[in-house]
């Protein structure tokens, strides 16, 4: 970093936190209906800046920041260099490779991304070493189903059938292929945490959470063709994060060309399921820990909306 630039993003901050004192009510931006004064402007700039050095980031280190035109990337941005941190944004747009190389060329110790962003993030995290945290803020995941078009698969794992969350991730990740190619759909593929992909478009993604010893997985397994033209209606999202909220998407019957039976979905999984864990699946009601970790975890799903 030149001195120059360095004179100017120390500039940048020094004018922010003395508008910050002396006219702490005058309106830095506007977005989307909110007014935000330079008070509040520097105030979660402070944050970012004390959440990061609480994480390990010191003077020097690279923190690359994924998002969008939204308030949260200027908190970050002035977070950053706060810290004299060195910044390294890149466009939302790019794809997976793109954003893999530049991590790794960039060496960033942190990233700070939307939320939509994780299932891909997990896909590559583990080919970038010097990545030490992900920080997620912004919108939310969005899930696309439809009762005639997706199929919902959720497992209750008991601490003698998993080694941990990264096992339960792999162990999942290949029951899932192995139903995708019980129901005739060739080329699919799972590298890491997040989706089965068939070349590159997603046909089913899962999520792993752990709660007192009890994995619970909830999995999505797209059936037929899912037109998200109807979501849009009544969901905003960012034109400039449309592509990575709603990723492209294919289904069983575009890959086989045919849609299979619910008779025929049910059987498929219980069999893979079976065979991955050596165990008989009966039909009943769930045992006691199951029942707690379940309703646990369901209890932290409402207090989180």
């Amino acid at each position: 970093m030149s001195v120059e630039s360095n004179g100017k993003r120390l500039g940048l901050v020094q004018s922010i936190e003395r508008w910050a004192a002396s006219s702490p009510d005058l309106i830095a931006f506007h977005f989307d209906g909110e007014s935000i004064t330079y008070r509040d402007l520097n105030l979660r700039a402070n944050r970012v800046a004390n959440g990061l050095e609480a994480l390990g980031v010191e003077k020097g280190d690279r923190v690359a920041i994924m998002l969008p035109n939204i308030p949260e990337f200027v908190y970050a941005l002035l977070g950053i260099l706060k810290l004299g941190a060195v910044a390294v944004p890149f466009n939302t747009l790019y794809k997976g490779g793109e954003i893999l190389h530049i991590l790794k060329d960039s060496g960033a110790k942190v990233l700070i991304a939307l939320t939509n962003f994780a299932p891909m993030i997990n896909e590559i995290r583990p080919e970038l070493p010097a990545l030490e945290q992900v920080i997620l803020t912004g919108e939310r995941n969005l899930l696309f189903a439809h009762p005639e078009s997706t199929a919902f698969i959720q497992l209750i794992l008991q601490r003698d059938l998993i080694r941990d969350v990264d096992g339960a991730y792999q162990k999942m990740g290949h029951i899932l292929l192995k139903i995708m190619e019980d129901l005739g759909v060739k080329e699919a593929w799972y590298k890491h945490r997040g989706s089965i992909r068939v070349r590159g478009t997603k046909i089913a993604t899962f999520v792993i959470f752990e709660v007192e010893g009890i994995a619970l997985v909830n999995a999505v397994v797209f059936l037929g063709p899912m037109d998200t033209k109807a979501f849009l209606r009544v969901v905003w999202v960012p034109p400039e994060i449309r592509d990575k909220v709603i990723e492209p998407l294919t289904s069983v019957e575009q890959e086989t060309g045919q849609r299979p039976s619910w008779d025929q979905v049910k059987e498929t999984v219980v069999a893979a399921i079976q065979q991955a864990f050596q165990v008989e699946i009966k039909e009943g009601s769930m045992v006691r820990d199951e029942r707690f970790g379940y309703e646990k975890l369901r209890s932290l799903a409402y207090k989180a909306r």
